[in-house]
């Protein structure tokens, strides 16, 4: 690659363990976040432009497989391997509700219209919870046929989309039937899946391919050969016109679209990359890595020579995002102390 045009993610530590999923929220009257959910049990909450750190939500005494924030970024959800799947006040990071499983909970995404949180996990059920009613019980779907991986909704909060860790394949569920309404085949297990912003793609990522469904006729549009194992991918949200994957071999690759040529290789983290998001402006991308960083890359190449820069780190001194947003959103957080050595157990992090 041509070393005039290397391109510089801002580098956003504090995490001590694997990052393994990042949510963006859509733009907001306050701008737009961006929360990380990882293996060292504390999902932490950043500004989505300049990845600078303002919150962790403390309480897991697990592994945080899965985190999402609502459309108006007032709440975040997170899925954890303590069996718990818990809700959050993003203003204050004070715990809502903690929804009790029976066993891993990989995976959770708020419905469009923010009154409802989905989860799914190692106990193959669908979970539906209304929050305007969080002490009912759950609606549950119990038809999967595998360990539930990924969930995410679509059509207006009028299907559910999930994965199957032990199987390939994603399957449509009718929320009011509670039926499967179309399994979208693919050879190996789908790791990553989203729904393009515009609504008009499904976008899987199943190792050794990328895939774009029609997301109302269910039809395969694109299938692209990927030259590494990966594990996510992202739609560019604004024009369409290019997707990010990353996985096994460490680097964050930029593809067009419309042929599948690779545009761009971003190299810098030093463990395989678990999950990538594209900003909703499109004018970004962040990348979370093995390795225990979160980097956002600008989708635009930087013509500079430097690798890397670095982003607040943790510490509330780093933060550089407008006084009063800070104030507001980190009212109440548990400060952690990014320097620490010690390790957590690794007690619950079996997939």
């Amino acid at each position: 690659m041509d070393k005039k045009k290397v391109a510089v993610p801002l580098v956003c530590h504090g995490h001590s363990r694997p990052v393994v999923d990042l949510f963006y929220s859509p733009v907001t009257p306050d701008g737009f976040f961006l929360i990380s959910a990882s293996k060292d049990y504390s999902p932490m909450l950043r500004n989505g432009e300049t990845g600078d750190w303002i919150g962790t939500f403390e309480g897991h005494k697990g592994a945080v497989w899965s985190c999402c924030l609502d459309t108006n970024a007032l709440r975040a959800a997170t899925a954890s391997a303590d069996f718990s799947s818990k809700v959050w006040d993003a203003l204050s990071g004070v715990e809502l509700h903690s929804f009790e499983h029976k066993h891993i909970v990989r995976a959770c995404a708020f419905s469009e219209d923010t009154h409802l949180l989905l989860t799914g996990g190692v106990e193959k059920i669908l979970r539906i919870y209304d929050l305007n009613h969080p002490d009912a019980p759950p609606r549950e779907v119990d038809k999967s046929p595998g360990s539930i991986r990924t969930v995410t909704w679509l059509h207006s909060d009028q299907t559910i989309l999930s994965s199957c860790t032990d199987m390939g394949g994603v399957r449509l569920w009718d929320i009011r039937s509670g039926q499967i309404i179309q399994t979208l085949e693919t050879k190996s297990s789908v790791t990553s899946a989203e729904v393009s912003q515009d609504g008009r793609y499904i976008v899987t990522a199943d190792g050794s391919t990328v895939k774009f469904w029609d997301a109302n006729y269910y039809g395969l549009v694109k299938s692209y050969d990927m030259p590494c194992t990966v594990e996510s991918a992202s739609l560019e949200p604004k024009y369409g016109n290019k997707f990010v994957a990353g996985g096994e071999d460490m680097w964050v690759r930029v593809f067009d679209f419309h042929t599948g040529h690779e545009i761009a290789c971003n190299k810098g983290h030093h463990g395989p990359v678990h999950c990538v998001r594209f900003s909703p402006g499109g004018e970004s991308y962040a990348s979370g890595s093995e390795d225990g960083t979160v980097r956002i890359w600008q989708t635009g190449l930087l013509t500079n020579d430097e690798s890397e820069s670095t982003s607040a780190n943790g510490s509330v001194a780093k933060v550089k995002v407008n006084a009063d947003e800070v104030s507001r959103k980190i009212e109440g957080f548990h400060i952690s102390d990014d320097g620490k050595s010690k390790e957590k157990e690794e007690a619950g992090e079996e997939s």
